[in-house]
């Protein structure tokens, strides 16, 4: 049977543990929470892959998928950031899309390699481009810098990008066309999934904890019994 000394023993212990307990159930918490909020995104981008695009207007959501009308401003084109496909290094061709009664558009037409051996089709005329919403970001202290002179950026700033091609009042977001590729450049097939790894992140966080839990009652049982 347990005495008081034996139990006042126990005390500090016993507080560092339910301390212990209550951030890792907290955490555990959280990341329930974020993974109803993840599958509410991806639920929302697939839905929104497998109906129309909708005609562009105001500010949409991000992910949304849209059509927009205008020209393309080939002579203020650009590249952003860059990704290998095999052996090919390339990057993403931006180019302005002129608008009627609304701000001119960054439309992410696609990939395109660094070293190009086939011309890029560039439309003239009126065109329709249907695709998805990307928000605009700001740079970081770490993010790779612009080469403003070559035109090649790495963050996906409008309004940066707008004043460095000379394309002022663009909108504060970019579309990325989508479709299929029938050469250059190559445009997105889908819209893009974030990860989702939130369930097991919960999962280890609620196991560390009753792993601590019963840790924590064998030990104590056996000092008790001491």
């Amino acid at each position: 049977m347990a005495t008081p000394r034996g139990a006042r023993r126990l005390l500090l212990p016993l507080l560092v543990t339910l301390s212990a307990l209550a951030v890792l159930l907290g955490l555990g918490t959280w990341q329930a929470k974020r993974l109803a909020w993840k599958n509410d995104i991806l639920a929302r981008i697939a839905a929104a892959e497998a109906g129309p695009a909708t005609p562009l207007a105001g500010r949409p959501e991000p992910f949304a998928k849209v059509e927009a009308t205008g020209r393309f401003d080939h002579a203020h084109e650009a590249l952003l950031g860059l990704e290998l496909r095999g052996t090919t290094l390339g990057a993403r061709l931006l180019t302005p899309l002129l608008r009627d009664g609304a701000p001119p558009l960054l439309v992410d037409r696609g990939w395109v390699p660094l070293q190009r051996s086939a011309p890029v089709d560039r439309p003239e005329g009126t065109v329709s481009v249907a695709g998805w919403i990307r928000p605009g970001e700001t740079a970081g202290f770490f993010s790779a810098r612009d080469d403003v002179p070559g035109r090649h950026f790495q963050t996906l700033d409008p309004a940066a990008i707008g004043a460095a091609l000379g394309v002022p009042g663009l909108a504060p977001f970019a579309l990325v066309a989508l479709g299929e590729a029938r050469g250059l450049p190559e445009p997105d097939r889908a819209l893009p999934r974030p990860t989702n790894n939130h369930l097991g992140y919960a999962v280890t966080w609620y196991g560390l904890a009753a792993a601590l839990a019963g840790v924590f009652l064998v030990w104590a049982r056996r000092r008790l019994k001491d």
